[in-house]
């Protein structure tokens, strides 16, 4: 009687198993900072193999940049060729800086995407609001993950760095685009959102949208909380986040980490990229 009772409980959990299924992937937010500026001792050239070398160390699924040049994300893929990349100009005439969304090819496949501009009028390519000091925009993606065969969605953005109504008005123009979404859908949200994480108006808008902050509710969290660096190494004691991952829908976050990777003291970026690793509950 006693080993038809365990059988009959080990069938039950094989049964019930397969619901249970989960999609473990790692994203990463990088505010790549312009590969234009003017910065000296920390020009990209001079910090593109020590962003390679950071990229490389956690191999990420997929890269949400911000600040990101067309010739920034094809160093990067011409270095890591298990890479691509795509993204549209935030300006109308095909300049300025890209939400450039970097992605494994052979693990998953964007197989719809598209662009909004942080306007009142997110359709129209190079439209302004808000007294933003420049364009902003949205990239998003609807990614099939091959070997799970589970789809979720992908928005990276950048909100202005000056304007306050502007930093509102976008994190509206993002949550409505992602209420648009199915509500059952796997979605990640990463951005440089130059609002400090639990203390702005533009983090209350998206966490109160329904977006979870992946920190937050990590059930790990490593490194420090604070992500703009200026090139050097984080402050002591200094609670900062303006570069985040959040996450709606059925994703868990099992452990979150601010990277301080450097080479010799020497930084990848301005900003300190953030990584998540993340599982996707199987529908």
């Amino acid at each position: 009687m006693r080993c038809r009772l365990m059988t009959s409980i080990l069938l039950s959990f094989l049964l019930i198993a397969p619901c249970f299924a989960q999609t473990a992937i790692t994203v990463m937010s990088f505010n790549v900072r312009y590969g234009t500026a003017d910065d000296g001792d920390n020009a990209w050239d001079k910090r593109r193999d020590i962003a390679v070398a950071m990229v490389r160390e956690h191999s990420p699924l997929v890269i949400g940049t911000q600040e990101c040049l067309d010739f920034q994300a094809d160093y990067f893929v011409q270095q890591m060729p298990e890479y691509r990349w795509f993204g549209v100009a935030r300006e109308a005439d095909g300049t300025g800086e890209r939400m450039a969304v970097l992605y494994l090819a052979k693990e998953v496949s964007p197989i719809e995407s598209g662009n909004f501009w942080l306007s009142e009028t997110p359709t129209v390519p190079g439209s302004m609001s808000w007294n933003t000091s420049c364009t902003r925009m949205a990239t998003w993606t609807r990614f099939y993950h091959y070997e799970s065969k589970q789809y979720f969605h992908f928005v990276n953005t950048h909100l202005d760095h000056r304007s306050e109504p502007a930093r509102q008005g976008g994190a509206k123009v993002v949550a409505e685009f992602i209420g648009k979404l199915p509500a059952d859908a796997p979605v990640i949200l990463t951005g440089d959102f130059n609002s400090t994480a639990g203390g702005s108006e533009a983090y209350t808008i998206l966490t109160g949208s329904g977006l979870a902050d992946a920190w937050i509710i990590a059930k790990e969290k490593v490194g420090p909380p604070v992500t703009w660096s200026a090139f050097k190494a984080p402050e002591p004691n200094v609670d900062r986040r303006i570069d985040w991952i959040l996450t709606r829908g059925p994703v868990s976050v099992d452990r979150c980490e601010t990277l301080t990777f450097n080479q010799d003291g020497r930084y990848p970026s301005d900003h300190f990229p953030v990584v998540a690793q993340l599982s996707i509950m199987a529908p």
